[in-house]
């Protein structure tokens, strides 16, 4: 069995030390620096992950509601950082304020073995012919979920860094096929015993669906213990997420992260993850 490599140091990050037990849990938790590894990989290690502004979250706030657009994040994010109730984590330089990192309190999880296959997904799951592989089309991925049209915060320079951390071992894809068509995928960033699903897409009904089921059955197998789905969604909430405090999701972290966790990386069908129709 193939198995994925174990991730590659990246060095000190501006995230070291970085508590965010009292950072702001419905607004960014800090703005600016870059998305180099080592910035990404101190962030997710923190509990923290880039949401590039021009998509923000629903609700997104700093001390009161944000006018609608980027802009009007933009301007609470400077008076959130000149006041001190957000970092800025590269000060010596200007701007910077199209690159909010965010730490949701409460966290939407997904334990594992817990996503949820109704009776219609086990249909799709035993008739489909479709198998899944692991890490074998990482930014073709990445790029699916981009087109998907529900993902704009997903940026070129975010691609950019993703696929960085692919090669570094951080970051991974699953591939749901069709014979040799991709119709599905997710990724994320893999921290110990901690999965950061960043996104998911479908080029066919269910292909995202049956990708967060197939990873997660070989994320448990694997040892991991949570799938960190962020925020929550009725879509999400229905394939089993749940929301938890951020602190209890900040104690599993720092118990796992350095978990070594290798995934199974061999063409698998998917009839697999269904018992048979009795």
């Amino acid at each position: 069995m193939a198995v994925t490599a174990a991730p590659r140091a990246v060095g000190p990050t501006v995230w070291d030390g970085f508590s965010l037990l009292r950072s702001p849990g419905r607004a960014p938790v800090a703005v600016g620096g870059t998305l180099d590894p080592a910035t990404l990989v101190g962030a997710y290690r923190a509990g923290a992950f880039p949401w590039p502004t021009g998509d923000e979250p629903e609700g997104a706030e700093a001390d009161e509601p944000a006018p609608a657009g980027a802009g009007g994040l933009r301007d609470l994010l400077r008076a959130a950082v000149a006041a001190r109730r957000v970092r800025h984590l590269s000060p010596d330089r200007p701007g910077g304020y199209d690159l909010p990192w965010w730490s949701p309190d409460p966290r939407a999880v997904i334990p594992t073995g817990g996503v949820r296959v109704n009776r219609s997904l086990r249909k799709r799951l035993r008739n489909c012919g479709w198998t899944t592989t692991v890490d074998e089309a990482f930014v073709e991925v990445v790029r699916g979920c981009q087109r998907d049209g529900t993902s704009g915060w997903i940026t070129d320079e975010l691609i950019d860094g993703y696929a960085r951390l692919h090669a570094l071992g951080w970051a991974h894809s699953l591939e749901v096929w069709d014979g040799d068509d991709l119709v599905g995928g997710v990724y994320g960033v893999g921290i110990g015993g901690v999965f950061a699903g960043e996104s998911m897409f479908h080029a066919r009904t269910d292909a995202s669906k049956v990708a967060l089921a197939d990873f997660d059955a070989r994320f448990a197998a694997a040892g991991g213990v949570l799938m960190d789905v962020q925020m929550t969604t009725d879509h999400l909430v229905d394939l089993g997420a749940l929301e938890i405090p951020r602190a209890d999701y900040l104690a599993v972290l720092a118990r796992v992260r350095d978990a070594d966790v290798r995934l199974d990386r061999d063409r698998r069908p998917v009839a697999r993850l269904a018992p048979p129709a009795g």
